[in-house]
């Protein structure tokens, strides 16, 4: 694993700590938008590109809306090898479903970062919206990828599903803040810390705030009134990843997501969605997370359940 300094990569831990020992992920660089008022970023055809990985939780979050918005014949997508070493993702087609770098034809993601910005310091991240007449990166933050793919094509397309409807919006800002912190990104900070106080921390936390998905999931199908809704895209992702790696192998485990009735149907009920059962790959996540991390699993041995 590396990261780019000055736009030179450099091979060093990828994870960032605060002084306790608490896992601190970066900001994304990346940042523009594509719309018809955009004075360089247009919605059309086939211009953008996703490259993604299966194992992120984030990238898989774009996958999911492409198709949701159907997407496909508009936005092409490269996915890289589940693995990321010390040359972090690379393009190689030796695992099933990874491809090649079918814009750029780069072997190494960081050379993609390289070709937008010759000189960036930048953590290597998926996902990312590239658009092909530039050749520049659009954005690398996956919410605000979701977005755009939400509403910015939908002339293209004439795929009307809102994701982010107006009259839910405060109430998906909400879940979203009550998601993000403690349940995406608090795997993370409980299987990333150096300190027994950062971990216990985080996974204290992480569990509170699914008890508090858990509660309200009674007699619901969605976190938002009664529709699928980007707060729900936002931790399925996480969801589908919590038994087979973060539950063992970032120690989430005071409960398994078995163990609540709801969140469990809910996750049920969610993976019969064409577009999230489609672009679940759990060959890709278990590969990425058990053998990418030997600072985690130095024997690189990945679990062959859960069933």
């Amino acid at each position: 694993m590396g990261k780019l300094i000055n736009g030179k990569w450099e091979t060093k831990s990828i994870v960032t700590s605060g002084q306790k020992g608490n896992y601190e992920r970066l900001v994304r660089g990346f940042r523009e938008s594509i719309s018809d008022s955009h004075p360089i970023f247009k919605p059309e055809s086939n211009r953008y590109h996703l490259y993604v990985s299966f194992a992120c939780p984030w990238a898989h979050r774009t996958l999911i809306v492409r198709e949701l918005k159907q997407l496909q014949s508009h936005v092409s997508v490269s996915v890289v090898h589940p693995d990321m070493l010390e040359n972090g993702w690379v393009f190689d087609t030796s695992f099933e479903g990874a491809t090649k770098d079918s814009v750029n034809h780069k072997r190494y993601l960081y050379e993609v970062y390289q070709l937008a910005d010759p000189s960036v310091t930048t953590s290597v991240t998926v996902p990312i919206l590239w658009d092909k007449q530039t050749q520049t990166i659009v954005n690398n933050e996956s919410s605000e990828i979701i977005r755009q793919f939400n509403t910015s094509f939908n002339e293209l397309t004439g795929n009307t599903l809102d994701l982010y409807p107006e009259s839910l919006q405060n109430e998906i800002e909400k879940w979203n803040d009550y998601i993000y912190e403690p349940i995406n990104n608090g795997v993370y900070k409980s299987g990333f810390a150096q300190s027994q106080s950062a971990y216990e921390e985080a996974v204290i936390a992480l569990f509170k705030h699914l008890d508090g998905v858990e509660a309200h999931l009674e007699n619901r199908s969605f976190l938002v009134g009664d529709q699928l809704t980007e707060a729900d895209i936002r931790l399925v992702t996480t969801l589908i990843r919590f038994d087979p790696v973060y539950v063992t192998h970032f120690k989430c485990n005071m409960r398994r997501l078995i163990d609540y009735p709801n969140l469990s149907r809910y996750l049920s009920s969610l993976m019969l969605i064409e577009a999230i059962k489609h672009t679940t790959n759990l060959a890709h996540i278990k590969r990425h997370y058990y053998y990418s991390h030997d600072f985690i699993n130095p024997y690189r041995i990945i679990p062959v359940g859960p069933i």
